[in-house]
């Protein structure tokens, strides 16, 4: 089985490992009740989504 020759440098290392890291969603504001949602889903509040009634919800 092949084995790499050189040891990998922690500047290589880390250049391939740059894009790795998640970043946290940051939710939105309902644009018609002003609870924060995340985006590209309904809001759990109101039950809009793109100014379409998604969910019935009960008060």
């Amino acid at each position: 089985m092949p084995v790499p020759k050189r040891r990998t440098s922690t500047s290589k290392r880390d250049k391939r490992r740059a894009h790795d890291s998640i970043s946290a969603t940051r939710p939105v504001e309902c644009p018609d009740c002003g609870e924060l949602m995340l985006r590209h889903r309904a809001c759990a509040h109101c039950g809009l989504y793109r100014g379409r009634q998604i969910i019935e919800i009960d008060d």
